[in-house]
């Protein structure tokens, strides 16, 4: 196929959907802003560089993020092969190395005979043909005047929320006699409840040092909510309406909504016990591995929008946090997305703009693998239309084919959302199942359906 993708953004989904797009002999110019401008959560010039977390949530099938993980290695995702390897210990959850996966993505890309890497910022959409289509994925902080021009073009306002990121320390700050190592239930995850038939990979390597835990009493607990709470933050500017993503709220707001808020949350106690004690602390603070060195640690769960001065003063409340040295604050940046039920058919093209698509979050999914997602379908979907095939969209039943059922599923008010059991059909079969047995059918039923169609659906996977 002589054929030429221009994608804009050089993010998950941009890099996921310039990579499978190549990979079909299909040639792509992938258009990147850095180094000429950066977002104000950026700090390097690398493709792919992850700015909230260095975590992609857990590996276990039983979790909906975990299936569709599974189901990205089995397509062939570059996203999860770079995540694999530069993973660092994080117990059931798969996290990375920030530098090495940003490096591996960029590496692979640059390599590609058939992918072509420019340096430019966006202002304007450029002009789109059936021969020379174009990939909008600029993610969650698309430039002003590109979300402007957009916005004009398909007669809708953007719509915006703002999403915040976790403090991160350095490693030999946190006083060793004041916490513990241990990964929830003795094995990890990310909110990730014992299992004994799940599969996780690796677990011995991964062992049960994945966390840092603080723990906290009582009185402790209450001290630091207070403290929350009472806390200066910084103020929204004047045009800022702030919309904040249920799945990832400010500490602060979390704390605001009630005293034992962030016990249930972020600092839930639930699989950890202090072998100090030998019981289940009050509330703890999770520390995860930043670094496969272990240098640095990151707040789970901790974003924040306090004033630099009242984090360093809030965060030394945290026993063995008493001296902990700040490498990156918390910090809020803005997210924009579409409308997508009413602007994107069901190739993930923009209704009012042919051969114009978009892919990643800016569309409204939310999370690493759910923007890695977006990029792998559209690319798919994309180079089935343009090599002249019937369009074959992965299954309903599979966590790719819920991926698209949240962005087509009409809602009185569209909001992002993370990869979750209610994008998929459930099993009738299941349905008086305990709920973890009921999501392990799921699974099984969604990789079965997965290989079908990879063994038959036209360029599922790329040509031989």
């Amino acid at each position: 196929m002589s054929l030429h993708v221009r994608v804009i953004g050089g993010g998950l989904a941009g890099c996921e959907a310039a990579f499978q797009l190549a990979e079909r002999g299909i040639h792509v110019t992938l258009i990147e802003q850095k180094p000429e401008r950066r977002t104000p959560a950026q700090t390097t010039d690398w493709l792919c560089e992850l700015v909230c977390s260095n975590s992609m949530r857990s590996n276990a099938w039983v979790n909906a993020v975990g299936l569709l993980k599974e189901e990205l290695r089995r397509c062939g995702s570059l996203i999860l092969r770079c995540a694999e390897e530069s993973r660092v210990p994080a117990g059931g959850a798969l996290a990375v190395d920030r530098e090495r996966f940003a490096e591996a993505v960029s590496s692979r890309i640059r390599s590609h005979s058939h992918i072509q890497v420019e340096h430019r910022v966006v202002m304007h959409l450029p002009e789109a043909s059936a021969a020379e289509p174009v990939i909008v994925a600029t993610g969650p902080l698309t430039g002003d005047e590109l979300a402007a021009d957009l916005a004009s073009k398909i007669g809708a306002s953007q719509l915006a929320y703002y999403d915040a990121i976790a403090p991160i320390v350095s490693q030999d700050s946190i006083d060793e006699s004041r916490v513990f190592r241990q990964s929830r239930w003795g094995k990890g995850g990310e909110d990730d409840a014992p299992d004994k038939g799940e599969v996780l990979r690796d677990r011995a390597a991964l062992g049960d040092e994945a966390y840092i835990n603080c723990p906290m009493d009582e009185a402790e607990y209450k001290a630091f909510v207070a403290a929350i709470c009472e806390a200066e933050k910084v103020a929204p500017r004047s045009f800022e309406d702030i919309r904040y993503f249920e799945g990832c709220l400010p500490i602060e707001v979390m704390a605001g909504r009630g005293e034992l808020t962030l016990a249930y949350g972020p600092m839930k106690p639930v699989g950890l016990t202090d072998p100090r004690t030998g019981k289940q602390p009050f509330a703890v603070v999770q520390l995860r591995k930043e670094d496969a060195g272990g240098t640095a640690y990151n707040l789970v769960g901790f974003q924040t929008r306090m004033t630099y001065g009242e984090q360093a003063r809030i965060f030394r409340m945290i026993p063995g946090l008493e001296e902990c040295e700040i490498l990156r604050y918390g910090s809020v940046h803005r997210n924009t997305f579409v409308n997508a039920p009413d602007l994107l058919d069901e190739r993930m093209q923009l209704r009012a703009l042919p051969n114009v698509f978009l892919a990643g979050q800016i569309t409204g999914v939310e999370g690493y693998v759910e923007s890695a997602a977006g990029g792998y379908i559209c690319a798919v979907l994309l180079a089935q239309v343009l090599s002249g095939n019937a369009l074959v969209p992965p299954p309903e039943t599979t966590a790719l084919g819920g991926i698209r059922t949240h962005l087509m599923r009409k809602q009185p008010s569209y909001q992002p959302s993370n990869i979750t059991w209610a994008c998929m059909p459930p099993l009738e079969a299941t349905r008086r199942l305990k709920k973890r047995d009921r999501y392990a059918a799921m699974s099984e039923r969604a990789l079965v359906d997965l290989g079908r169609w990879l063994d038959t659906a036209p360029l599922a996977r790329p040509p031989a």
